[in-house]
């Protein structure tokens, strides 16, 4: 394998935000600091911002830390079980009525108290570090007092404001309204940009590093094609979960997401749900699936004919795995759609030759039946 990015440049990192789902761009950060990614620059957004000061003050190890032991009580004033139980589904709608009337009590009282997420920040930011720190570093909120985006340059401001400034670049909606820098009022900074890379094009930084986390709300800035900018995205094709979702369980998940999917940037794997090297060719594909559709088509006792295969079969089973490429692409997506369903395991890297030889001991093992596409079926 070959690294896709060159661990010889310095790099800028835009992070995102996504609330409970930040987990995964520490996972990611993770996984490029291995294979030599060397940094000057980060911006963030909300969750983006937190994990931002974390990096700024090149302490990956204690945001990891964060992550893995992050719990609901910690971000809102709520009981960790009960919030537990309605993420799990583990609540009777007897139960889930008094829940809901008290959340809305709460929204309507003025919102969430935003003390417990603000004694994380005091626990794991430490602002002098911040302030000291060689990494440039930019938190972006929006001012409701000023109805503007504040794009604000971090290790400038007082170190009592710092905390407060990550704060406002996180602030839910559903939080309490009070006054933070400047004794003004601010919201989400996903309201204006949920993936601050502008910022860093307008400091001058052109090797870009971006972190996305998908399902969440908030705008997305276009950012034009030009030739003097190396732009690269770490973005998941698997749910991250609630934004609201701050379970240990989960944020454990986001964290090997993040990593493995920085994995497949910086090597080149193929696959979307696997970490796939790529060691088989186009005629070989072919030769696999027409392999694949033999056994399934002999244990349904059928007989096709050469032309249904390829006018039908495979156009079908493409279709139905979201295959728009080649005969190697088509093979792949029914690949991992069948790893899926047999739960063979995601977080590794393997070569696609492996995952062919399990998916088919997997077949072979259940007699086939039990996974016949729909392609196969008139």
């Amino acid at each position: 394998m070959e690294k896709k990015f060159d661990p010889g440049r310095t790099y800028a990192i835009a992070l995102g935000g996504g609330g409970a789902k930040g987990g995964y761009e520490v996972g990611a950060i993770k996984a490029l600091m291995e294979e030599g990614l060397v940094y000057n620059a980060v911006s963030g957004t909300s969750v983006g911002a937190l994990n931002g000061a974390l990096l700024a003050m090149r302490d990956v190890e204690r945001a990891e830390d964060l992550w893995r032991n992050i719990k609901y009580s910690q971000v809102m004033d709520v009981d960790d079980d009960e919030m537990s139980r309605v993420f799990d589904k583990d609540v009777t709608a007897h139960e889930l009525r008094p829940l809901l009337r008290r959340a809305i009590n709460i929204v309507r009282g003025g919102g969430f108290d935003v003390t417990p997420l603000r004694n994380l920040l005091k626990q794991y930011v430490d602002p002098k570090k911040i302030k000291n720190s060689d990494v440039d570093f930019v938190a972006v909120t929006y001012s409701i007092t000023d109805k503007k985006e504040v794009v604000a340059d971090v290790r400038s401001l007082p170190e009592d404001d710092i905390c407060d400034m990550l704060l406002a670049s996180a602030y839910f909606p559903a939080f309490k309204n009070e006054p933070l820098v400047g004794g003004k009022r601010f919201t989400d900074g996903g309201v204006s940009d949920v993936l601050p890379i502008t910022p860093l094009i307008d400091r001058g930084y052109r090797n870009i590093i971006a972190i996305k986390l998908t399902g969440g709300l908030g705008r997305e800035r276009y950012i034009r094609p030009r030739k003097d900018l190396d732009l690269s995205y770490i973005c998941p094709k698997r749910r991250l979960g609630n934004t609201l979702n701050f379970s240990t369980e989960q944020s454990a998940y986001n964290l090997s997401l993040g990593y493995y999917d920085a994995k497949r940037m910086i090597w080149g794997l193929t696959g979307d749900y696997y970490y796939l090297e790529r060691t088989i060719s186009e005629r070989q594909a072919y030769r696999e699936l027409m392999d694949l559709i033999a056994v399934e088509t002999r244990a349904e006792n059928d007989t096709v004919s050469l032309r249904a295969v390829h006018e039908s079969i495979i156009p079908r089973l493409a279709k139905e795995h979201g295959a728009d490429g080649d005969y190697y692409d088509v093979l792949i997506k029914y690949l991992e759609h069948t790893g899926e369903v047999f739960k063979i395991p995601e977080f590794r890297i393997i070569k696609d030759t492996v995952l062919l030889s399990e998916v088919k001991g997997e077949l072979k093992k259940r007699g086939v039946a039990t996974i016949t596409p729909k392609a196969f079926k008139s």
